[in-house]
Parts: C-alpha cells; sequence; structure tokens
C-alpha cells in the first residue's frame, strides 16, 4: 500500500469518528464497559487462584523417621528430600518440637500428661509445588532410607485441585461470554453508524471503488475506537483496582484477603485490553459493513 493511500485510510476513518460524534462516544462507552467488566472479573479470578494456590501450600505432609536413627542420621534425610522433585520444601522437625506442638494442643487433657520426647519420632513437615501430584511424590518419599511413615491428606489435594479446575473452566467460560456480548454490542453499534453512510458507501461502490478500499476506512475507524476504549478501560481498571485493595486493607485487619499490586498484573492486563480492544474494534466494523457491500 503506497504511502498516499495509507494517510487517505487514517484520515478518512478520524473523520469518520468525529462525523458521527455520538455513535463515536457510544461505541468507546461500551468498549470501556464490557473491558471493565472482563479485567475486573480476570483479575478477581488470578487472585483467588492465587489464594486457592496459598492455601494448597498449607496441605502439609507428615514424613516420619525410623526411631532406630541417630539425630544426625535424621537430620541428614532432609537434604534427600528436598532433592525429590516436586517437594517445595522440608522442614526437619525434633523429638523435642513435636513434643511441645503436642503438650500444647492437648494441654487439658490429662490422659496425655506422661508424654516423653522419647515416645515420639523425628519428622519433617513438606510441603509440594504441585499437590496434584501428591500420590507420585509420595512414592519417591517412600523410597528413601530411613523414612518409616507418612501422613499425606490426599482428599484435602483432590479438593484443592478440583475447586482450582472449577474456577479455570468459569473464568474461561464467563470471560468468553463477555467477550462476545462485547463484539455484539460494538459491532451493533458501529453498524449503527455505517447505517448513516450508506449512501455515501453505495456512491463509491458505483465509481468503480473495491470492497477492501469501502472496508479500510471503516476498520481504521473501529481501530481507533476499540484501542481507545481499551487505554480507557485501563487506566480506569488501575485506578479502581487500587482504591478497592487500599480500602480491604483498611477493613482486613485480619489479612485474610491478600491480592497482589497491580503491578504484577500489569503486563498480562495490557495484553488483555490491547487484544480485546483490536479484536472488538477490527472484528466489530469488519463484520458489520458487510450488509451494505451488496450495492
Amino acid at each position: 500500500m503506497r504511502i498516499n493511500n495509507f494517510a487517505y485510510l487514517i484520515k478518512e476513518g478520524i473523520r469518520g469518528i468525529f462525523l458521527h460524534g455520538f455513535m463515536s462516544f457510544a461505541a468507546v462507552i461500551v468498549t470501556v464497559a464490557c473491558l471493565l467488566i472482563v479485567g475486573s472479573f480476570s483479575a478477581l479470578v488470578y487472585n483467588v487462584n492465587i489464594m486457592v494456590e496459598d492455601l494448597n501450600k498449607t496441605n502439609e505432609i507428615l514424613v516420619y523417621v525410623d526411631s532406630e536413627l541417630s539425630d544426625a542420621e535424621a537430620r541428614s534425610i532432609g537434604t534427600k528430600l528436598n532433592r525429590i522433585e516436586n517437594v517445595y520444601r522440608a522442614e526437619f522437625k525434633s523429638r523435642e518440637q513435636a513434643l511441645e506442638e503436642f503438650v500444647a494442643d492437648h494441654q487439658e487433657d490429662e490422659a496425655f500428661s506422661g508424654v516423653q520426647a522419647s515416645d515420639l519420632r523425628h519428622r519433617y513437615v513438606v510441603v509440594l509445588e504441585n499437590n496434584q501430584l501428591m500420590e507420585q511424590t509420595v512414592e519417591r518419599i517412600e523410597a528413601v532410607p530411613g523414612v518409616a511413615k507418612i501422613n499425606a491428606a490426599y482428599e484435602l489435594a483432590e479438593g484443592f485441585a478440583t475447586l482450582q479446575n472449577v474456577l479455570h473452566i468459569a473464568s474461561m467460560a464467563v470471560i468468553g461470554v463477555l467477550l462476545i456480548v462485547s463484539l455484539l454490542i460494538i459491532s451493533n453499534t458501529v453498524k449503527l453508524a455505517m447505517y448513516d453512510r450508506r449512501d455515501e458507501i453505495a456512491i463509491m461502490k458505483m465509481v468503480g471503488a473495491t470492497n477492501g478500499f469501502i472496508r479500510l476506512p471503516f476498520v481504521v475507524e473501529g481501530f481507533i475506537l476499540g484501542m481507545l476504549g481499551a487505554a480507557v478501560a485501563f487506566f480506569l481498571e488501575w485506578t479502581m483496582y487500587n482504591a478497592l485493595i487500599t480500602q480491604l486493607a483498611a477493613v482486613d485487619t485480619l489479612k485474610l484477603f491478600h491480592f497482589v499490586p497491580f503491578t504484577d498484573l500489569l503486563i498480562p492486563m495490557v495484553a488483555t485490553f490491547v487484544a480485546a480492544g483490536l479484536f472488538v474494534g477490527v472484528v466489530g466494523s469488519w463484520t458489520s459493513i458487510r450488509k451494505f457491500m451488496d450495492v
């Protein structure tokens, strides 16, 4: 494409925006509203997924050491455990530490008052990177010499895995529906603007203009509107997100909810908003002009 033609397309695209100011404004507002919903839901899903992963790491495996091993031998097992694939952390707890925790948990129960440290075993508290691989990892841990017994909450791990899968499927479905709704709304909005220019399109067809030459100014117009809506929605999302986590921090004194700073979401958010704005603007304008090409 020659530079003159490219300049013409840009000029016509911008002219179309100002020529139908109200419809252009409506298209941008609709795009902003839809992208804000998509962005907010995506940010919520991301943070909930992080919270689930943090909870997942509280699902610990207890690895009991053979009672016949010396203290030094028991501690040496930790190196082997930490080398096992999928083990995030293996923390050693001596008999004495285990006794202190046991006494704290059963201090009101006189039946356990005579328990001594020698009655307990050295142990390791193991946290996995991926609890969906717990069964395979436990098999590797059982193969380590000196490991006597393992307590693993398989049901809890499966529950967390199911929750993450449901969350992922639900989020993809909702985001997909929102994008389709956004596309339909912006397409109909652009279509209304094009209806006012149907005579102009008919004249251009009569003088021999190709379909591509007629379409491209509208595609440029849709592109500009989509990217403008994406930019406005992005900065509104940034402002609203920071305001929300500030308010939550003020009322959540127990720190039950942990939201990552928006800077952690910056790159994926920019990519999402740009892609969504481009898709909604270009595809919406391209599809909405088809019926006006049959003159």
